[in-house]
């Protein structure tokens, strides 16, 4: 079951979900010694990771990682660990672990064995935030990605590269049985396309729309 949330406007759902995360963060905590924290790149949760780093909880006991990652080095424009370096990783939550998607191959494939050795021991993810794509992609996973079966799979990896015609670059990406293993799951969208997009997702496969695969017992927060 998906729990659909919709909000007055875009700074209310940015208040509410940090406060709803803070708090899954929490009682995440209160289990487990240490936590995984998976969270998406792009613009969409700038202002909520800006409101979430001031939240005192014990972020030394969670590790922060992404959904998924752009294979291009960290000081690249288009690294999403730049925008986490610069609007989550501050503050009272640069005590936290971040634990990179990236490695200095040439290919996301070679990267594999060095990036499984540091997210599986962490592994299960404890509290999931997520985005979606008018194209109803999430994380990496893209309608037409070459690896889009294997990454939906339940025998999948913890990670597999993708590469897609709606990708700039290659990318290493979760999937879906990782991040379906959150003990938390939230999905934020904005916007009437994203709404529409999100309603058709619903009843649509998997290979069609990958973020259906992610929406069973999760919150979709929504704002216009």
């Amino acid at each position: 079951m998906t729990d659909f949330l919709e909000y007055n406007d875009r700074e209310e759902l940015v208040s509410s979900v940090a406060k709803i995360l803070a708090s899954d963060l929490i009682a995440s905590i209160k289990d487990r010694e240490n936590v995984m924290f998976s969270v998406p790149g792009g613009s969409t949760p700038g202002p909520i990771f800006d409101k979430l780093c001031e939240f005192d909880l014990d972020w030394r006991r969670v590790s922060i990682i992404l959904n998924d990652e752009r294979w291009v080095p960290e000081s690249n424009e288009r690294s999403n660990t730049k925008l986490l370096r610069e609007r989550l990783l501050i503050k009272k939550a640069t005590l936290a672990t971040y634990i990179s998607m990236y490695s200095d191959t040439i290919t996301p494939e070679l990267g594999i064995p060095k990036l499984k050795k540091r997210i599986d021991p962490n592994l299960p993810i404890s509290v999931l935030l997520f985005g979606m794509g008018a194209d109803m992609h999430t994380a990496s996973l893209f309608p037409g990605g070459d690896k889009l079966e294997e990454a939906l799979s339940n025998n999948a990896p913890t990670l597999l590269p993708m590469r897609a015609a709606g990708a700039m670059e290659a990318r290493m990406t979760l999937t879906a049985q990782v991040l379906n293993s959150s003990r938390f799951k939230h999905l934020v969208i904005f916007g009437e396309e994203k709404r529409k997009a999100f309603e058709k997702a619903i009843d649509l496969p998997n290979s069609i729309a990958p973020v259906s695969a992610i929406l069973p017992r999760a919150s979709v927060h929504w704002a216009a």
